[in-house]
C-alpha cells in the first residue's frame, strides 16, 4: 500500500502561500519507492478515476495527453534497429519531419515553449545561460520566476484536473517549480549531469500515471542528452550514445505497454518530441571570443559572456553611451573568428533584447568555449542551427489521433502547448498563442 504523508511548507517557488504540502510515496516494480509530492488541497488523483468525461462532454471519450521529451534525440537516431518501439510509435500517429527547436536551441528555452506556447520574447527565457543585468552576473535561468506567462501545468490544475511533471533534470525541475497537480523531484541525481537515470524517471513516471492518473504528464528524459554530451566517438560511431538510445527506447516501450495493459491506451494521446538535436566537434575546432573581445581596448573588461554551447550570448557592461559602437565592434571581431557561422540581435531572434546585446551562433562541427579554450570540454554540443531538426511526432489510441500520417508542416517546440490545450479544451494564454495547433495530426471532436 503507498504512504501519504503531510508536512507544514512555507512559500510554495511559485510565490503561493501553501499552509500544509503532501507527499506519496507510491511503491514501484522493482521494489524501491517514489516520492511524489503535491500541495495540500490540489487535486492529486485525476477525475478521470471516477468516469469523468473530457472536455468534450458526455459524448467524447475521456482523453490524457503525455508529452515525452526525449532531450536531445535527433530525428535521424530513430531507426528500427536501434530505436524500435519509437520507429513503431512514429509510424502509428502523424510524424512531422520537418519539426524544428527554435532558437536558442537549449534545454530550457525549448521546454518552457513548449508548455508555454509562446517564444522567449513572451515567456523570459532565451537560453539555458544569459548575463543578467540586475545581479551583474551570468546566471543559469532556473527560477520559478524566469517563466513570465502561464504554463499548461497549473492552467490544467486551475481546471480541476490533475496535471503531473516528470523531469529528469535539476533545473528543470527547479524552473517549473510547484505549477504542476503532482511533481517528481528527480532522484537519484547522477553528479556533475545533475539529473536522474532514465530509469528512475521511468518508474516515477509509470508510478505517477498508477497512482494519480494525471490529464497531463509533461516528461524529460535525460540520458540520450547527458551521455551524447560526453560521448568522443560522436563525430564517428556514437557508441555511448546508441547505448543510451536503445535504453530509453526500451523505457518508453515499456510505458506504452503500461498504457495498453491498463485499459488507458484507448484514451490516451502521446506526443514525442525532443528539446533539440545534438552535433559533436573534434577539439581543435573550438571557438573561444573572450580572448579576442578583450584584446580589443575598447571592449577590455567591459563584456559578459554567457556561453551554451553552439551559442554565445554577448552583453556589454559598459556605459550605455558606448553600447552602439561596442557591439558593432563586438560583431565584426566574432564574424572574425574562425568557426562562426552567424551573428543576430535577440530581437531578430524573438529573444528578449535584454537577454544579450549579440548572440553568435557556431557552425556545425564546432562549438564554443568561454571564457577559456579549456571551459567546454564536452565534444556534444546544441544550440546552434546544426540542431535545430528535432523529432515531433503524435500518436496514442485515443480516437483523434490520425494514424499512419506524415505532414511536412515546419512544426516546432512552441506547437506542443496550443495543441496540447485544443485537446484539453483550454482557451489561449492572454495574448494568444505564438504556435499553432498541429491539426493535422487530429482528427475533429467527435470525427
Amino acid at each position: 500500500m503507498n504512504d501519504e504523508i503531510t508536512t507544514p511548507g512555507a512559500a510554495a517557488s511559485d510565490g503561493t502561500d501553501v499552509s500544509r504540502r503532501r507527499f506519496l510515496r507510491v511503491a514501484t516494480t522493482t521494489g524501491a519507492a517514489v516520492v511524489l509530492s503535491t500541495a495540500a488541497g490540489v487535486p492529486a488523483v485525476s477525475a478521470s478515476q471516477a468516469g469523468v468525461h473530457g472536455a468534450g462532454g458526455a459524448g467524447e471519450k475521456k482523453l490524457r495527453v503525455y508529452v515525452l521529451v526525449v532531450d536531445g534525440l535527433r530525428p535521424d537516431e530513430i531507426t528500427p534497429d536501434t530505436t524500435p518501439h519509437l520507429y513503431t510509435l512514429r509510424a502509428e500517429g502523424t510524424n512531422f519531419p520537418q519539426a524544428r527547436a527554435l532558437p536558442v536551441m537549449e534545454t530550457l528555452p525549448n521546454h518552457v515553449m513548449m508548455m508555454t506556447g509562446v517564444r522567449p520574447d513572451r515567456s523570459g527565457v532565451p537560453a539555458n545561460d544569459v548575463y543578467d543585468r540586475a545581479e551583474g552576473a551570468v546566471r543559469t535561468l532556473d527560477r520559478p520566476s524566469d517563466i513570465r506567462v502561464p504554463t499548461l501545468l497549473e492552467r490544467v490544475a486551475e481546471t480541476g484536473r490533475v496535471s503531473g511533471s516528470v523531469l529528469s533534470k535539476e533545473y528543470l525541475y527547479t524552473i517549473f517549480g510547484e505549477r504542476a497537480s503532482v511533481r517528481w523531484e528527480p532522484e537519484p541525481l547522477i553528479p556533475i549531469t545533475d539529473h536522474a537515470p532514465d530509469l528512475a524517471t521511468k518508474l516515477a513516471l509509470s508510478a505517477m500515471v498508477a497512482e494519480t492518473d494525471p490529464d497531463l504528464v509533461f516528461v524529460n528524459l535525460g540520458d540520450v542528452d547527458r551521455v551524447g554530451h560526453a560521448d568522443l566517438t560522436g563525430t564517428s560511431l556514437g557508441l555511448l550514445r546508441a547505448g543510451a538510445l536503445s535504453a530509453t527506447d526500451a523505457y518508453v516501450g515499456r510505458f506504452v505497454d503500461e498504457l495498453r495493459s491498463s485499459g488507458r491506451w484507448e484514451s490516451s494521446v502521446v506526443m514525442v518530441i525532443a528539446d533539440h538535436s545534438m552535433d559533436w566537434s573534434h577539439g581543435h575546432k573550438v571557438i573561444s571570443l573572450q580572448a579576442p573581445l578583450e584584446a580589443d581596448a575598447a571592449l577590455a573588461g567591459r563584456i559578459a559572456i554567457a556561453q551554451n554551447g553552439g551559442a554565445d550570448l554577448l552583453t556589454f557592461t559598459g556605459p550605455e553611451a558606448d553600447r552602439a559602437a561596442a557591439v558593432a565592434r563586438m560583431r565584426e571581431i566574432a564574424l572574425a573568428t574562425p568557426g562562426v557561422l552567424s551573428v543576430h540581435r535577440p530581437g531578430s531572434l524573438r529573444l528578449a533584447p535584454d537577454c544579450a546585446d549579440l548572440v553568435v551562433y557556431c557552425k556545425a562541427g564546432w562549438r564554443f568555449s568561454d571564457p577559456t579554450p579549456i571551459s567546454n570540454p564536452i565534444p556534444g554540443n546544441h544550440g546552434h542551427p546544426a540542431t535545430e531538426p528535432i523529432p515531433f511526432f503524435i500518436a496514442g489510441g485515443h480516437p483523434r489521433v490520425r494514424k499512419g500520417a506524415m505532414s511536412s508542416a515546419p512544426a516546432t517546440t512552441v506547437d506542443v502547448a496550443p495543441t496540447v490545450g485544443e485537446l484539453l479544451g483550454l482557451p489561449p494564454i492572454e495574448g494568444g498563442y505564438d504556435g499553432d495547433v498541429r491539426r493535422e495530426a487530429l482528427f475533429s471532436r467527435g470525427g
